[in-house]
């Protein structure tokens, strides 16, 4: 994918608090943390995540991502008392993760969490992303997120069919109908003889 470029950040209008979620402690792991942003315009996105880690961890001075998600990538976005640069790696970085750096704190690597995603899987996301020294990398966390929603909706789907009258596959092996009836003329005699009489 070509990533597009705005030289020119406009928009003035205020972004509500980044929805961000750190890891505890110092343990290291390969995240540090998960960010769910809203939309995917960077421009309007990277202001509100920067002014909240440039209190609780330090100036960000530099954040690079994977243009797969975001349409436009500018140069560099405006931030509360300083400027913030921006840089893509197509093949080099994973898509669902974003790095940042800063002079005093080094980096982190966040796992972008689409802005589309439900609440919930949001949460199961953000819990993943922040267990201290967690070795899952961003895209396999996305991944096993859908796996899971996917098997919650096919469950769902099988309890649905049933509930409105269907029923189950039965197990293999055993048949699908009701058992025949058993003739209890026709059960055999000790020594294998029938008991049916054919003749008077």
């Amino acid at each position: 994918m070509v990533a597009a470029i705005d030289r020119t950040t406009t928009d003035d209008a205020p972004s509500p608090p980044a929805r961000l979620s750190l890891t505890p402690g110092t343990a290291s792991g390969l995240l540090d943390g998960a960010w769910w942003p809203r939309s995917r315009d960077l421009s309007r996105e990277l202001p509100a995540l920067a002014e909240r880690l440039d209190h609780s961890w330090g100036r960000v001075t530099r954040v690079t991502v994977n243009p797969a998600f975001w349409p436009v990538i500018p140069r560099t976005v405006a931030v509360t008392g300083h400027t913030v640069h921006v840089g893509w790696f197509a093949n080099e970085q994973d898509p669902h993760k974003l790095l940042l750096f800063s002079y005093s704190a080094d980096r982190l690597d966040l796992l972008i969490i689409p802005p589309e995603t439900d609440p919930a899987a949001a949460a199961r996301l953000m819990s993943a992303a922040t267990t201290p020294g967690g070795l899952l990398t961003a895209s396999r966390l996305m991944e096993d997120e859908r796996t899971a929603g996917d098997a919650t909706e096919s469950r769902g789907r099988e309890e649905e069919w049933e509930t409105e009258g269907g029923h189950a596959s039965p197990p293999a092996g055993k048949p699908a109908g009701p058992p025949n009836p058993v003739d209890p003329a026709a059960s055999p005699r000790p020594g294998g003889e029938s008991s049916r009489k054919d003749h008077p």
